[in-house]
């Protein structure tokens, strides 16, 4: 059984401890109602997401970039005709966003909890620096972390720095790409819990014969596969 006291654990935070991606998921349907009458729905999506990775360097992660980035879509998509209401509604859908209640995924107390006062834990997430304290704020989850890093990007350099013994340290999330392949390239663990839908741009091929990855299917799993590592 391995001693967690020796251990820093790293959880991301949306997707992986609450839900996220689901309302970015719903926000896309309702652009895509809004401009209907100029662009095919199924050409919208691919177009939004371009424009959001094209953006990424300039507004980063999050709900802000995001909103920009709608935008920025629909004056494109309209030749710049797109009219003034439809950027107002496209507004009120950000701040919609930005209000909206977090809501824990299942086992995801009961998991931050059991290793609170045992292992060294850090919430570890990129995106926007006010939302993201507010989400950790409202999730009631902040005091159990030892440290808490709002990042620009997860990159196996973000993880070399966080983990002071990379062979001693596990990386909790949901996407392969920001939170698991970069966390192994680093020389820590990393820990797979799949969300039901994943942005394209997080989506990456799982780690084939990875020593260091592990795939569990809720964070009710998670302490048990831990005392294995």
């Amino acid at each position: 059984m391995t001693d967690l006291a020796e251990w820093t654990v790293g959880f991301d935070a949306d997707d992986t401890l609450w839900h996220n991606e689901r309302y970015f998921q719903m926000t896309q349907a309702s652009f895509a109602r809004l401009l209907a009458d100029h662009a095919d729905p199924a050409d919208l999506g691919p177009r939004l997401d371009a424009v959001e990775r094209r953006n990424l360097g300039r507004y980063g992660f999050g709900i802000k970039g995001f909103t920009l980035s709608m935008i920025e879509t629909a004056v494109e998509v309209t030749e710049g005709r797109v009219p003034g209401a439809v950027i107002g509604e496209i507004l009120a859908a950000g701040r919609d966003m930005l209000a909206h209640p977090v809501e824990l995924l299942p086992g995801a107390r009961d998991a931050v909890e059991s290793l609170a006062g045992e292992a060294r834990l850090l919430l570890v997430t990129k995106g926007d620096l006010l939302d993201q304290e507010r989400k950790l704020a409202a999730s009631g989850l902040g005091e159990l972390f030892d440290g808490v890093e709002i990042v620009s990007d997860k990159t196996a350099r973000t993880y070399a720095r966080l983990f002071d013994r990379p062979d001693r340290s596990a990386m909790v999330g949901n996407s392969l790409r920001s939170d698991i392949l970069p966390a192994i390239e680093a020389g820590a663990w990393g820990i797979h819990v799949p969300y039901e839908t994943t942005w394209s741009y997080e989506r990456a091929e799982t780690p084939r014969g990875a020593e260091r990855f592990r795939r569990i299917e809720s964070l009710r799993d998670l302490r048990a596969v831990l005392g294995t590592l």
